[in-house]
């Protein structure tokens, strides 16, 4: 009991950039929070420098996009809907990372509004007794928060009035998360219009149970996956790290990458520009959305990219 309860709280705790510190930084959650809230928002490293905005279009949500959409030509932004660390409300968790994501051309839409980052002050809020039977309080967002995004996108590309009018391809999108938000995504993947899940720090817990109030999840979810699957784990100093093995064994009908980096639970989020997690998602958004087939190298052969970092664990089924 005690291992499973150390599990789900780093599931549901607080978002990403609050839970690995970076170097140097105060120990307490506060001034790590409001140290990393200091950090400058970043453009991203893609060949459209991004923006992260609160787009009236998208009530409830962040954006991040190329913030020159004239820039893509006729290019179309194929989605990212996201799930955010802790399955918190706050949109901006993982800004440095998303913002990475939509410089390669993509629009990412995350659950919540812009609580954290620069202009913000870290306010803890008080806790919450979990309801009985429950190890962790109500989550913040649920997955049909996470699909919500796709909704919007798929309204703001044929509205006439939005900037966004036209240059999304709603017919391209994958959806992703981080710890309890990786469960959402696992939520949300059944969906006919998801071609791809991407699972960070996350996995269905393996011995079924329910601790999250306002969240059920089981194996059965795998079986509604239609798409391609990876997961990008921790390590076995990742809480989640036998969830998600649990899960990728199981799974058995959809093509899947395991991905294990020696980074523990927070994954590289927090670094420059999402650091290695941001360059592996990339790739697999860019093979899986765009066909990109040198994208598709870090995954696959005997001689893939990732099967050359020697830190780095790949296990791969059915890619073909």
């Amino acid at each position: 009991m005690k291992k499973l309860l150390s599990a789900v709280i780093a599931i549901v705790a607080l978002p990403a950039a609050a839970q690995t510190p970076p170097a140097g930084a105060p120990a307490s959650p506060a001034e790590t929070a409001d140290a990393f809230n200091k950090v400058p928002d970043t453009r991203g490293t893609g060949a459209y420098p991004a923006m992260k905005l609160e787009d009236p279009a998208f009530l409830g949500h962040t954006v991040y996009r190329p913030a020159n959409l004239k820039a893509l030509g006729k290019r179309k932004l194929p989605v990212l809907l996201w799930g955010n660390g802790g399955c918190s409300n706050d949109g901006a968790s993982a800004r440095l990372f998303l913002s990475e994501i939509a410089s390669h051309g993509y629009i990412v839409v995350a659950a919540g509004t812009i609580r954290s980052g620069p202009g913000t002050v870290y306010r803890p809020e008080p806790p919450v007794a979990p309801p009985p039977g429950k190890v962790i309080p109500p989550v913040k967002t649920l997955a049909r928060d996470v699909t919500a995004g796709l909704d919007m996108a798929i309204k703001a590309n044929a509205d006439k009035r939005s900037a966004l009018y036209g240059r999304i391809d709603t017919q391209r999108v994958a959806v992703s998360g981080h710890s309890c938000g990786g469960l959402q995504a696992l939520q949300v993947g059944g969906d006919p219009r998801v071609r791809t899940v991407i699972v960070h720090n996350s996995g269905i817990f393996a011995n079924g149970a329910q601790p999250i109030a306002g969240m059920e999840v089981d194996k059965s979810l795998l079986k509604a996956l239609h798409g391609p699957v990876l997961y990008v784990m921790g390590g076995p100093q990742d809480v989640a790290y036998p969830n998600g093995t649990d899960d990728f064994a199981r799974l058995d009908t959809v093509p899947a990458v395991l991905v294990d980096l020696p980074v523990g639970h927070g994954g590289t989020f927090m670094q420059p520009n999402g650091g290695r997690g941001a360059r592996i998602t990339v790739a697999w958004l860019d093979w899986q959305l765009k066909g990109d087939q040198r994208a598709a190298a870090m995954f696959t052969g005997p001689a893939c990219d990732l099967c050359r970092e020697g830190d780095v664990k790949i296990e791969r089924k059915r890619l073909g």
